[in-house]
């Protein structure tokens, strides 16, 4: 069997709108998917347990998704074994999930049941305290992250009022002409993720990712955030009325509209944006510029403000990113009053039942 092929996204982001869950996105019920929601506090090992499935499960799959916290990078939220329709998901706040068909398509793992009630009650005080802290910092970075999107939301009215919409729409029309398929009359489908972050660690960009589902990238270079996202919504909705499956990166800044990225699996073919929120380092088959449909002389008569907006947008990210830091070291003093309560025994218990009933519904299938 060829080697799993691991993808790494976010369903969750931290943008100017507050925190957005794509956790809908977990799979759809009516095409067979069976989804387990782990319910406990922090600290009880939700993250560790989805680990231990995704072990088990990856030797026997081509395609594994893990889905990433973006207020923790190095803890999972999700993930999805796509060959047999089966998904793991951390249902906690702030992207809480309950059953919609209980039983039939989604079952409950509570690992507050291993947890001793009594030692968390008489350290409430502390807990009480500490996710307020965490709360209070979440907001302070959301407030960043508002003021950054209000910022580059004025470059982009700009940068729009100087790009030639008309032509990129008909380069868009050229590539869907020389890359897609003729429209067989049915329409494709379209996964949503979030390709990047902004996250405790600063601006992360799953590029592993972005590799593994297309050796042919399309880079699109564009500095103020205008006509990429313009390209890559055409696109996507040419690929589709071509028949195509698509994934769909929204920004993490702007995740209502606004596309970064789109890859298209079938044709291992991909699109992405970069510039300075959006740094890539890999080699493209093809760089796409900006400024072939901008008025750069419109642009030019407005560089310094344009500048100064970015620069200070730029600064009210780094800001929110530190704090997010922040409340991921307060989060960690908080999982420890759960650790210290838990009744690892019966953890490691029903971590060994929520493996083992993936393991059988895999070799089900």
């Amino acid at each position: 069997m060829p080697e799993t092929k691991i993808l790494r996204f976010f369903l969750g982001a931290n943008s100017a709108q507050g925190f957005v869950s794509r956790f809908d996105q977990l799979g759809d019920p009516r095409d067979g998917w069976r989804l387990t929601i782990l319910k406990g506090g922090p600290g009880t090992g939700k993250s560790t347990l989805m680990k231990n499935v995704a072990s088990k499960l990856s030797d026997r799959c081509q395609v594994v998704e893990e889905i990433h916290c973006s207020s923790d990078v190095d803890s999972l939220d999700a993930v999805l074994f796509p060959e047999y329709r089966l998904s793991i998901a951390d249902g906690t706040a702030p992207h809480t999930l309950d059953p919609k068909y209980p039983g039939a398509c989604e079952t409950i793992a509570n690992l507050s049941d291993c947890w001793n009630e009594s030692k968390l009650f008489d350290s409430r005080d502390a807990i009480m305290a500490s996710v307020n802290r965490c709360s209070d910092l979440h907001r302070s970075s959301s407030g960043y992250l508002y003021a950054a999107g209000s910022l580059l939301t004025e470059v982009q009215l700009m940068a729009r009022a100087a790009t030639d919409e008309e032509k990129v729409r008909r380069l868009a029309r050229s590539i869907a002409a020389r890359e897609f398929p003729k429209s067989s009359g049915k329409e494709g489908r379209e996964r949503i993720r979030f390709l990047s972050g902004i996250t405790n660690k600063g601006l992360v960009v799953f590029e592993d990712t972005a590799r593994a589902l297309a050796s042919r990238i399309h880079l699109l270079e564009d500095p103020w955030g205008v006509s990429a996202p313009l390209l890559l919504g055409e696109l996507r909705q040419l690929a589709l009325a071509a028949g195509l499956d698509v994934i769909s990166c929204p920004c993490p800044l702007f995740p209502f509209g606004r596309i970064e990225h789109l890859f298209l699996p079938e044709l291992d073919l991909g699109f992405m944006m970069f510039n300075r929120f959006h740094s890539v380092t890999l080699t493209p088959e093809r760089t796409i510029h900006a400024r072939r449909f901008t008025d750069l002389e419109m642009i030019q008569s407005r560089k310094r403000r344009i500048a100064f907006l970015q620069r200070a947008a730029w600064n009210m990210v780094e800001q929110s990113c530190t704090l997010l830091a922040q409340a991921k070291e307060e989060h960690d003093r908080l999982e420890k009053y759960y650790v210290d309560a838990m009744d690892w025994t019966a953890q490691q218990s029903l971590t060994e039942q929520v493996t083992e009933r993936f393991e059988t519904l895999s070799k089900a299938e």
